[in-house]
């Protein structure tokens, strides 16, 4: 019989031994113990004298155990969710234009159904995308179609690669699987903050690519999709390039950056809906500090933490995203003239600095006046307002404890700011919504 293991809690060690724990706790002979596969690893650190680590596991007991169904935290295992991959039928290939996470995993699908899908990408496959990303982060010189938010994996591959979501679905294993059977460390598959990193993201993205392949996909980088039109029951596609192609079935993988194109399908008639979002900065601290104030003397032995906080204020929440432990805050810009952050971290998280976003929620009644797309042109607009606090690529900044004076820093104290181009310390509100400043002053 396969069950489920859970409320295994172990005091947290470097290599803390979770079979012999299992047998301990439940009285199971050890050789009695099969498929031995940890579900989920966490650590409980609400009493930093007695950090712990919490674990769920699966295994296959011989029936004479039956009666540990019984106990409290265990339950017969599930099996898992089988996915299946019926035969494309279709007249035309599948196209599926932007390779980010949506179109990676539709165009994986796709192929393992044998429909040999056309993959459309406006930037650039990842090798040579991270020359393109390199460029501007040591040399300002910007590939408006390919950088750190458009090309091969999206503008996940150049981040902290998180694995996380609210949805409750019975596909996220799959997912989880699937990156790492293309080469994420295995911890993904049952870590309770799974994060990929982006070392390790660019060889997942490439080998999905090479799967798609493998199987009879099309790649078409350095491709805008621009225009279509519906004809004979058919979509006529075209490109930028003059490339044409025709289809009866089209994804539209776009992400929230490809403005343009977002653009050209409102003006073809696309019925579309003004959305909220959220505005704010990145905040950096030592990630040390982060550690010794999440889990006390274990910040010793275990691997850089995490935080999340939200304040719900009167009218505004404000609440952190994409925490990034050992990371660094990304240049990801674009559009030239413009100032966009964002955060990465290696697999290992080992630089100096946390960083996190700090946001603050926009909703249409800021923004909408008759268009549902004037918040793009909302974005935009303090986007190159921060642009012109320097001139160039250099980020507006400001220190916490100024910040909340009302002042402007004069330059860094203890936390180094990892941001490539360098900042210029000045008042938020030359670059962002007052109500944004007073919130995050407020929270």
């Amino acid at each position: 019989m396969r069950l489920k293991l859970s409320n295994i809690r172990i005091p947290v060690c470097a290599n803390p031994n979770v079979k012999n724990q299992v047998c301990r706790q439940y009285h199971i002979d050890g050789k009695d113990l099969q498929d031995f596969k940890i579900l989920r690893q966490a650590v409980d650190a609400r009493k930093k004298n007695h950090v712990l680590y919490d674990f769920q596991v699966a295994v296959t007991l011989p029936d004479k155990y039956q009666s540990l169904l019984k106990e409290t935290g265990v339950s017969e295992c599930k099996p898992d969710m089988e996915v299946t991959y019926p035969e494309w039928k279709g007249t035309h290939r599948p196209i599926v234009v932007g390779f980010g996470p949506s179109g990676m995993f539709a165009a994986l699908y796709l192929a393992r159904c044998k429909a040999n899908p056309i993959i459309i990408e406006r930037g650039e496959k990842i090798e040579d995308r991270k020359r393109s990303v390199n460029e501007f982060l040591y040399n300002k010189l910007l590939n408006a179609n390919s950088n750190v938010q458009f090309g091969e994996g999206g503008a996940g591959t150049f981040s902290d690669g998180k694995l996380n979501t609210n949805v409750h679905s019975e596909y996220n294993q799959f997912v989880l699987d699937e990156f790492y059977k293309h080469g994420a460390s295995e911890d993904v598959t049952y870590m309770q903050n799974p994060h990929v990193g982006t070392d390790y993201l660019e060889k997942v993205v490439r080998n999905i690519r090479l799967e798609i392949e493998s199987l009879g996909g099309e790649f078409y980088f350095n491709t805008t999709f621009t225009d279509f039109e519906q004809k004979d029951h058919a979509l006529h596609i075209t490109c930028h390039n003059g490339k044409t192609f025709t289809t009866e079935h089209l994804l539209l993988g776009l992400g929230h950056s490809a403005r343009d194109t977002i653009k050209q399908l409102f003006a073809r008639g696309l019925k579309m809906e003004p959305k909220p979002f959220s505005m704010g900065v990145r905040i950096e601290h030592q990630q040390r500090r982060i550690n010794r104030m999440q889990y006390g003397e274990a910040a010793k032995i275990l691997p850089p933490a995490s935080y999340k906080g939200v304040v719900h204020l009167k009218e505004r929440s404000v609440y952190t995203f994409c925490m990034c432990p050992g990371g660094t805050v990304m240049a990801s810009t674009s559009e030239h003239n413009t100032i966009v952050t964002n955060g990465m971290s290696e697999h290992k998280r080992d630089k100096a600095n946390a960083n996190s976003a700090l946001l603050v929620n926009v909703t249409p009644e800021d923004f909408y006046r008759e268009s549902p797309l004037d918040g793009l042109d909302y974005q935009e607009k303090y986007e190159k307002m921060a642009f012109e606090v320097a001139g160039d690529y250099r980020a507006p900044g400001n220190l916490v404890g100024e910040f909340l004076q009302g002042k402007i820093a004069k330059m860094y104290r203890s936390v180094k700011p990892s941001y490539p181009h360098g900042l210029v310390y000045c008042d938020f509100e030359r670059c962002l919504p007052k109500y944004v400043v007073d919130s995050l002053r407020e929270a």
